[in-house]
């Protein structure tokens, strides 16, 4: 899968070969089940076509150059890991547009000109509700009125799940809740967060709990505070594993809050500091919560462990 690089005006297309494009469009975050129908329709019309399927995304986030939103953006998939979903998709190419104040400016038909005829892409599907060019103010109506015959297009409808629809905005309330169960059926997959194992206070160690203390990927956005289910890759094995989210009550201070990540891995015994790792995330056990003493936290963290091996027993 090739990936491509676009900013406006420069930096737009090495399309060596010129070849014809089938292109699934819009911002994707999360490559949710949603936008994996998107992408498939993208897919079956290059296979009817017997062209390459292509997608294009944006980066970064419009608000955050439209000033839409006062606070921190944080995506459900990071751009690293997106165009690694897309690669286990199949898609043959990746364009990944540089949002930026000039490209936001672009009228709906100069936004046609540069990134899709220019691409020359013949066909062009997105989401019912996808806009595109200053304001958002072209529609897939639009889209396909501006071809003037060069491509053709495809819309895909409302994709749902128990009545309501699947988008972005909903993921990241159910992973605000820690409706993990949830979470996974609109993703169509298990939330994945990324990071590197960092030193941490070693406390696990000292109750027989160790744990790798994870530092996530810049920009990610984080569950609910809770005890979770986890499976951790490591070194590219998967592990069963506990995973705590949030400020240690029982031994910090509440009004010194730093939120930790904490995954206690079942079966293993390694010295993994500095590796790089992805965490799956399947069920949240309990919420967070202070206890009385270490003992007491042992003989939760002693149950918790076996509720995440049971359940990945039974998973």
């Amino acid at each position: 899968m090739k990936v491509y690089h676009l900013s406006y005006p420069n930096h737009l297309y090495e399309n060596e070969n010129n070849e014809p494009y089938a292109l699934a469009i819009g911002f994707f975050d999360g490559v949710h089940a949603g936008h994996q129908a998107v992408i498939q329709e993208a897919l079956n019309k290059g296979k009817e076509q017997n062209m390459k399927t292509a997608v294009m995304t944006f980066d970064p986030h419009p608000s955050l150059v439209l000033g839409g939103r006062k606070e921190q953006i944080f995506y459900i998939t990071p751009l690293e890991q997106k165009i690694e979903i897309l690669k286990e998709l199949q898609v043959d190419a990746v364009f990944v547009v540089r949002f930026t104040s000039d490209f936001a400016k672009l009228t709906p038909s100069q936004f046609i000109e540069s990134f899709i005829k220019k691409a020359n892409v013949k066909h062009v599907t997105a989401g019912f509700d996808f806009t595109f060019g200053a304001f958002g103010k072209g529609t897939m109506e639009d889209m396909e009125q501006l071809s003037e015959g060069k491509y053709t297009v495809s819309v895909v409808g409302k994709q749902e799940l128990s009545g309501d629809k699947i988008s972005s905005t909903r993921i990241r309330e159910e992973l605000k809740a820690g409706n993990m169960e949830k979470v996974k059926e609109l993703l169509g997959r298990p939330f994945l967060l990324s990071g590197v194992v960092v030193h941490g206070d070693k406390r696990g160690r000292t109750i027989n709990f160790p744990t790798a203390n994870i530092q996530p990927t810049e920009g990610q956005y984080t569950p609910a505070t809770g005890v979770y289910a986890v499976k951790i890759r490591v070194q590219e094995q998967w592990y069963n594993g506990v995973c705590n989210v949030g400020f240690k009550p029982t031994f910090n201070n509440p009004d010194e809050k730093k939120l930790s990540i904490e995954v206690h891995i079942v079966n293993f015994d390694q010295s993994i500091y500095g590796e790089e790792v992805i965490v799956h995330w399947y069920k949240r056990i309990r919420s967070e919560q202070k206890f009385n003493g270490i003992e007491a936290l042992k003989e939760q963290i002693t149950k918790d462990k076996l509720v995440a091996i049971n359940y990945f027993k039974q998973a």
